[in-house]
């Protein structure tokens, strides 16, 4: 069986409401209601109304850190909800809680103990904190169903932008020629990468070819590789649909990929994932970060490498070539060219001093 005809099967065996994303929505929906059994009643009508505006992932990460305030709020005894059920908090008393409430909420957050564990949240971290806070009291405010909004009162934290780390042209190559010859690898993993080089070494150039975000590239279908028209179709975040182009070194390193691919027996359920496991499953989001950080120990002197850098390094390599920000944040999915601007600010600034001397204002002698 060649690869087209492989590829043909496969179109026609996809069932509807089969595909990875779909399954995943269906999973973090089922766990949204669970916990939404615990949490205060009135928060079930917050979440209907985000039912078609937030993904189940994002409103996944909004009831923890729901769930989180309202804990602080029954259990500290300064708190004016002290000593309550959370789950049978009524809408009335979150006229009750302050700004200081809040504020005092966020400062717990930085460090706290959890049944004997102690938990820590970065800056980015408690803003998000604030932000479902902020989302939950503005809904409820917008709707006349609360006096006040004490969320607006709290300053957002303010975070400081880092430098984007990313790997060197020579630090590119040298971690695909060790995916390619298992060079600096332990002597089990050696053993391993003998049976997984081709899956590897498609994947690490795909996420470097492309800059797509892991969980893009874990979702992939077989039907979503074009190999005539050299591009694949991704799920952004948000869920939009997109397609993204790849050059003529990724599409080589995926046709290898694509003909190991097509002899290989997956297990039910996982018949059109791309990318599969030892165990013919899915290949999953942490067993792409364990991979990246294998490889990336192969590298000398590298840094601290995860998928996300390799985006990263992408980002930066197709700036660099195009000078063009927009290019760079509608091939990365960036819904605003201020977040490509802010990640690559470095190098706009650059970009800017290069062209000071371009504009002539008189003719030179």
């Amino acid at each position: 069986m060649d690869l087209y005809q492989f590829i043909l099967i496969y179109k026609e065996v996809i069932m509807a409401g089969s595909t990875y994303f779909r399954q995943e929505e269906a999973r973090y929906t089922l766990q949204l209601n669970k916990m939404l059994e615990a949490l205060p009643r009135f928060l079930v009508e917050y979440f209907n109304s985000l039912e078609f505006t937030k993904q189940p992932r994002t409103k996944i990460a909004y009831a923890y850190d729901l769930d989180t305030f309202f804990d602080f709020l029954v259990q500290n005894n300064r708190s004016p909800l002290y000593g309550m059920d959370k789950a049978f908090l009524r809408l009335s008393d979150l006229d009750k809680v302050t700004s200081e409430d809040i504020s005092d909420f966020l400062r717990y957050c930085k460090a706290y103990d959890n049944n004997g564990k102690i938990v820590t949240n970065s800056d980015s971290a408690i803003k998000r904190k604030l932000c479902s806070v902020r989302g939950m009291y503005k809904y409820f405010y917008r709707m006349d169903k609360i006096k006040s909004n004490p969320s607006t009162q709290v300053d957002m934290p303010v975070i400081h932008e880092h430098n984007i780390v990313r790997l060197e042209a020579n630090e590119v190559a040298e971690l695909l020629d060790n995916v390619e010859s298992g060079a600096k690898l332990t002597k089990h993993q050696a053993k391993v990468q003998k049976k997984l080089a081709v899956r590897d070494l498609a994947l690490l150039t795909l996420l470097l070819g492309t800059g797509i975000r892991v969980s893009e590239c874990v979702g992939l279908d077989i039907t979503d590789v074009d190999f005539d028209n050299d591009r694949i179709r991704i799920i952004r975040k948000g869920g939009a649909e997109s397609f993204v182009y790849f050059g003529n070194e990724v599409h080589e390193a995926l046709i290898d990929y694509a003909n190991e691919r097509k002899d290989k027996i997956p297990l039910k359920g996982h018949e059109n994932a791309f990318f599969l496991s030892r165990q013919n499953k899915r290949l999953g989001v942490r067993s792409i970060e364990i991979l990246v950080k294998k490889y990336a120990g192969t590298v000398t002197n590298i840094k601290k490498i995860t998928p996300h850098k390799l985006r990263s390094t992408y980002g930066t390599n197709l700036y660099q070539e195009s000078r063009d920000i927009y290019l760079v944040a509608d091939v990365l999915g960036h819904k605003d060219v201020n977040t490509t601007r802010r990640h690559y600010a470095d190098m706009v600034d650059e970009n800017k001093r290069k062209a000071r001397n371009i504009v002539k204002l008189r003719k030179e002698d």
